[in-house]
């Protein structure tokens, strides 16, 4: 329960100090508002990557740590079945609600109480706020499966909080 609370706090404060620095639009922005436009863009594409690449490392050292008591993985759904069980229970204690997969390389993993959007799901204002609050479990995601042999692309939506989707897509090589 602690560890819990803890992860929560740690996840919310990682975001909210990326978004709080005034982003530098660097040099060739022109100043005014198209360049304040511009630069706040780029600056909220750099949080979301920095995000995105926390949760990248910590996902590489759950996938290395967490599958030593399982056998190897025979497919790509035995990992994705992995994920939405084990990893999910490790990090967030609670399974993942639904996985879904059209054998093609895409899979759909919801959770219909994700637990980092929990505390804004009171009403509709927040949903635009949601994707910053996705990046670092998209990495998460993609790098236990990079950590277990699988190159993928992770992608996080929300139509409804706290109800989250995530898309898990595997390039065919």
């Amino acid at each position: 329960m602690a560890d819990t609370v803890l992860f929560e706090f740690l996840h919310t404060e990682m975001v909210a100090e990326l978004w709080a620095h005034d982003p530098d639009p660097g040099p060739g922005v022109s100043a005014g508002s198209c360049g304040e436009e511009a630069g706040a863009t780029t600056g909220q594409k750099m949080s979301l990557s920095v995000l995105e690449g926390m949760g990248f490392r910590v996902g590489q050292a759950l996938g290395e740590r967490l599958p030593r008591e399982t056998l190897a993985f025979r497919e790509e759904l035995d990992v994705l079945k992995f994920l939405c069980k084990d990893l999910w229970v490790a990090v967030f204690q609670k399974q993942m609600d639904s996985l879904r997969t059209n054998h093609q390389g895409t899979y759909v993993l919801q959770d219909n109480s994700f637990p980092l959007l929990l505390p804004m799901a009171s009403g509709l204002q927040y949903l635009e706020e949601a994707p910053k609050f996705l990046a670092f479990t998209c990495g998460l995601l993609r790098g236990a499966l990079c950590t277990l042999g699988i190159e993928s692309v992770v992608t996080a939506s929300v139509a409804a909080l706290p109800v989250c989707k995530f898309q898990v897509v595997i390039p065919k090589s």
